[in-house]
C-alpha cells in the first residue's frame, strides 16, 4: 500500500478533510456527506443517487442538453443489453500477447448499460452490466505486460469500480467476489506504482501515470469501504512526491489566474488525459465529502483553465523545466522543454462537462475557458465514440448527461452555504493544527505511520523501465518538443512539505 504519513484509519478525518470551502476568493458549496453510520455513501464514485435521479428526471422531462447526452449513450454499441462478456484469466497491456482491448470494451459495456439502466428504468441493462462484471470477477487473476501494465491497473481499475458501484445493490451482483478481484488484481499494482514507480526515479513517469494509479486506489477504497485506502490516495494527491500530486502536476501559478499544466510541454493528448483523470479523482472524492476541487485555493481550476485555453488554440505561457529520468541506482538522464507543445483545437476528450459544471454550477465561479470548451465538446459521448484504440476509452465519458446540473442559488452558491446535510464524522473536515481558514491547506496527520507496498504487486524488470505508455491514441497529434519537470521542482516540493508541517 502507499507510503503516506498518517495512513491509518484513525487519521482518516484529518487526511480527508482538507481544502473544503475555498475557491478563488470565495467560500464554496460544501460537498455531500456519507450517511450517518456508514463508512462511505453508496453509490458514491462518479455518480451519487441524487445524480442518477437528476439524470432520469431531466431525460423524462425532455430537458436539454440531457436528452442529447442520453441519445449519445443509447446510440453507442456498448450500451446495448445484448452485449456478451468475454472474460480472460490474464490481461496483457504492453509487450507480446496484448489483449487488453477485450477488457476495456467489456468495462465500457458494463458502465454504459448500468448508466442507461438507471436513467431509463430498463432493468435489462442493469442485468447486462451485472452479467459482465460477474463474468470478469470469476475469471480474471492477472494483469501482465511491460510498464504499461500499471496503466491498465489504474485506468481499468477505477473504471470497472465505477461500473460496479452502479449495480452494487443488484441482487445478482457478486459484490464480495468483485471486491476481492479489485483488491488483489488491480489495486496492488497501483499501490506499488505510487510507492516504487516501477523502480524508476520519481520523475521518470509523467503526471498521467500517477493519476491513473491514484484513481484506482481511491475508487477501490470507496467501493470496498476502506477508509485507510482512501486516506492514502487523498494524501498522495496533496503531498505525493510523484508528478501526479497537484503541485507537481500544476507547478507554476500565473498572475493572470491560470496555472501551468506540466504535461502541456509533452503533448496535447496526454495533457487532456491528465486533466480528465484529476477531475475524475476530485469528483469521486467530492461525492464522499472531500473537497479536492477547492484544495490549495482551487489550484485544479487554474490548471484546467490553462489547458482549456491552450487546447482551443490560445497562447499560454510555459516555464522552462527539466525532468530527471532513469532507474534508481541505474541508468539516468534528463529532458528539458522550453515551451508548450502545439495544440489542435479539433482534438477533444469527454472530460470537460464534469469540471466546468462543478466550478460554474456547484461553486458559481467564473470559468470562461472551461465553459467554452465544454460547450464545444457537447454532447459528450463515451468509450467507442472517440475511435477504436485505447485512448478513446481512457474516460468513461457521457458528461453532458451525467454532470450537467442547475446552478446552485441562494445560500449555497459560492457563499459558504451547504445544500446537503452536515458532514459525517468520517468525511468532515478536520480543523486541527495545520488548518488555516481561507488558505486551502489541510491538517496533515501526525501519526508518522507508513505502509509497505502490497506483496502481490508485480516487481519491475530492467527491460520495461523506459516504457512510457501506448501511443495508439486516436486523434492525438505527434508529440513535439521534449517535456520535463520544472527545474528545481522536487526541491521546491520538499520545502513546501516542510512548510506545511510547520503551519
Amino acid at each position: 500500500m502507499l507510503k503516506a504519513t498518517g495512513a491509518t484509519a484513525g487519521a482518516v478525518g484529518a487526511a480527508m478533510g482538507a481544502g473544503i470551502g475555498i475557491g478563488i476568493g470565495t467560500t464554496a458549496l460544501a460537498p455531500p456527506a456519507a450517511a450517518a453510520g456508514a463508512s462511505f455513501a453508496h453509490p458514491g464514485l462518479l455518480h451519487t443517487r441524487a445524480d442518477l435521479d437528476r439524470m432520469a428526471a431531466k431525460v423524462k422531462a425532455g430537458a436539454a442538453p440531457h436528452t442529447a447526452g442520453f441519445a449519445k449513450l443509447t446510440a453507442n454499441r456498448h450500451a446495448q443489453s445484448g452485449w456478451t462478456a468475454n472474460p480472460q484469466a490474464t490481461v496483457v497491456r504492453g509487450g507480446a500477447g496484448q489483449n487488453y482491448a477485450i477488457l476495456y470494451n467489456d468495462i465500457h459495456a458494463a458502465y454504459q448499460n448500468a448508466l442507461r439502466g438507471h436513467v431509463s428504468g430498463d432493468s435489462a441493462h442493469l442485468d447486462t452490466a451485472v452479467a459482465i462484471l460477474n463474468a470478469w470477477s470469476a475469471e480474471l487473476t492477472t494483469l501482465a505486460g511491460n510498464a504499461d501494465r500499471f496503466l491498465a491497473a489504474g485506468i481499468y481499475g477505477y473504471q470497472i469500480a465505477n461500473a460496479a458501484e452502479l449495480v452494487r445493490d443488484h441482487p445478482d451482483f457478486e459484490l464480495g467476489r468483485f471486491q476481492e478481484t479489485l483488491t488483489t488484481v488491480f489495486a496492488p499494482l497501483s499501490d506499488s506504482f505510487l510507492v516504487k514507480h516501477n523502480g524508476a526515479v520519481v520523475s521518470n513517469y509523467w503526471t498521467n501515470w500517477d493519476l491513473t494509479a491514484m484513481c484506482c486506489v481511491l475508487a477501490t477504497g470507496i467501493l470496498c469501504d476502506d477508509k485507510a485506502q482512501v486516506a492514502r490516495a487523498v494524501e498522495y494527491f496533496k503531498h505525493g512526491e510523484g508528478l501526479g500530486s497537484i503541485r507537481n502536476a500544476i507547478p507554476v501559478l500565473r498572475d493572470d489566474g491560470l496555472a501551468e499544466w506540466l504535461e502541456a510541454g509533452r503533448d496535447q493528448g496526454h495533457a487532456l488525459l491528465g486533466v480528465g483523470l484529476m477531475g475524475t479523482f476530485c469528483e469521486m472524492a467530492w461525492n464522499q465529502g472531500i473537497d479536492l476541487y477547492g484544495y490549495d485555493d482551487s489550484r485544479f481550476l487554474k490548471g484546467a483553465q490553462y489547458v482549456a485555453k491552450w487546447a482551443m488554440g490560445g497562447d499560454v505561457p510555459f516555464t522552462a523545466n527539466t525532468r530527471r529520468k532513469g532507474a534508481i541506482n541505474g541508468w539516468s538522464g534528463s529532458e528539458t522543454v522550453t515551451e508548450a507543445a502545439p495544440a489542435d483545437p479539433a482534438m477533444t476528450r469527454p472530460i470537460w462537462a464534469m469540471i466546468a459544471n462543478h466550478y460554474t454550477k456547484r461553486r458559481g465561479l467564473p470559468a470562461s475557458y472551461l465553459t467554452r470548451i465544454a460547450a464545444k465538446a457537447s454532447p459528450e459521448g463515451g468509450g467507442g465514440d472517440y475511435g477504436p484504440n485505447s485512448g478513446g476509452y481512457d474516460q468513461l465519458g457521457f458528461g453532458t448527461l451525467a454532470f450537467t446540473r442547475d446552478k446552485v442559488t441562494g445560500a449555497g452558491a459560492g457563499t459558504g452555504g451547504s445544500a446537503g446535510p452536515a458532514a459525517s464524522e468520517a468525511a468532515s473536515p478536520a480543523a486541527g493544527a495545520g488548518s488555516r481558514p481561507g488558505s486551502g491547506s489541510d491538517a496533515r496527520p501526525q501519526t508518522g505511520a507508513t505502509a509497505a507496498p502490497s506483496a502481490s504487486a508485480a516487481s519491475a524488470t530492467a527491460g520495461d523501465l523506459a516504457a512510457t505508455g501506448s501511443d495508439d491514441v486516436i486523434g492525438w497529434t505527434a508529440a513535439t518538443g521534449v517535456t520535463a519537470l520544472a527545474g528545481g521542482l522536487l526541491l521546491l516540493r520538499r520545502r513546501e512539505r516542510a512548510q506545511d508541517a510547520s503551519q
